[in-house]
């Protein structure tokens, strides 16, 4: 009978915890219609968030930005793409409302390099061009489209996706969405083989079956 009665309470447990992940969400839903980044006062403290200006000092400009208006410089790195998001800073009305903005330029044979978003999911809309874009899921399933102007992708939270412009003459151009304000970045190349500090050459070496010299070379090129 005893038994019987950790069980119950074992699986009430359980119940109670996959309901609450169920409920779970990238961020927390905003407790007032808006709350528009104070980035001029000084930050005493640190939020989820940014602190927000006085309710009647809003104004309309505080939710309109033109940033993702201007092409970004795809020859600022070696993969020839750039990624301009909008944040508090450049749109303060985006504070706590869960979501961002990319314009993503991929110059002619150029990659968005394999990456992640810890805290969002994403989708793409090709504005111009060709993208091969890609998806690994966790079973190492590969999904992949190619995307013309108009064309939509949706890379699912916090797996490994790509985006590639094949062309051999044409700029390729998207915008993304992304379901929350600070989805993260972590670039998979970067993060294994230009950590702070290194990522021991031995766990490089099994995990990669590579040599020595392919560790340091990587590193290498990749400005670790």
């Amino acid at each position: 009978m005893q038994m019987k009665t950790k069980c119950s309470i074992l699986l009430q447990l359980f119940l109670g915890l996959a309901l609450l992940l169920g409920l779970a969400k990238p961020d927390p839903d905003p407790l007032q219609d808006y709350c528009i980044a104070d980035n001029k006062s000084p930050q005493y403290f640190f939020t989820n968030g940014a602190p927000c200006i006085n309710p009647d000092k809003a104004e309309s400009s505080h939710f309109a930005t033109s940033v993702l208006s201007k092409p970004g410089n795809t020859g600022s790195n070696k993969f020839g793409f750039n990624v301009t998001l909008t944040n508090t800073v450049n749109l303060p009305g985006l504070n706590t409302q869960g979501l961002t903005l990319a314009r993503i330029d991929v110059a002619v044979d150029g990659i968005v390099v394999p990456h992640s978003h810890p805290r969002a999911s994403e989708v793409t809309i090709c504005l111009e061009g060709l993208l091969h874009v890609g998806f690994v899921d966790t079973s190492n399933r590969l999904y992949t489209r190619t995307l013309r102007a108009g064309d939509a992708f949706v890379f699912p939270k916090g797996l490994i996706h790509y985006l590639y412009n094949g062309s051999p003459t044409t700029r390729a151009v998207a915008v993304s969405g992304l379901n929350s304000q600070n989805p993260g970045a972590q670039l998979t190349s970067f993060a294994t083989f230009t950590s702070i500090p290194e990522i021991p050459d031995e766990v490089l070496k099994k995990a990669f079956q590579i040599s020595k010299p392919d560790v340091t070379k990587i590193r290498r090129n990749l400005g670790g």
